[in-house]
């Protein structure tokens, strides 16, 4: 199923609502991918603050994961290579229950996780001149 949202920033609500109704039935892995400054981790913190959380969300760059109140698990492997993500053992991180974003997985990561068996899905983010369209894959 696609669904695509072109959204100004004070109406990324509208994207987070939607995203909250899809993911509650069980444990999903969101693949971010968009440029750089496209609004990856301002969705992941949009996401968190919607569901009245008081985590203070931002980029894992450096640190690679964040998680917030136990379940909402946040990894951003711009970098890191596939094999050095793996080589470090975060494969076995998608085990825990939750919700998993990932900002910069690939499509090899997205190929690797759903022969896992794991519920997949990609949201690619485009910039566009005052707003962002978002292409939800699930």
């Amino acid at each position: 199923m696609q669904k695509t949202f072109e959204l100004k920033l004070d109406e990324l609500s509208n994207l987070v609502e939607y995203l909250i109704e899809l993911l509650k039935n069980d444990d999903f892995i969101v693949i971010l991918r968009g440029d750089l400054a496209s609004g990856k981790t301002t969705l992941v913190k949009n996401y968190v603050k919607t569901l009245n959380l008081d985590d203070l969300v931002t980029s894992p760059t450096f640190s690679l994961q964040a998680i917030y109140s136990g379940n909402i698990f946040h990894y951003d492997v711009y970098n890191k290579t596939l094999n050095e993500f793996i080589a470090l053992g975060m494969l076995e991180e998608f085990e825990k229950k939750g919700t998993h974003f990932v900002e910069w997985g690939d499509e090899k990561l997205e190929e690797i996780l759903k022969d896992y068996g794991y519920n997949v899905i990609l949201i690619e983010i485009e910039k566009k001149e005052n707003k962002r369209l978002y292409t939800i894959n699930a």
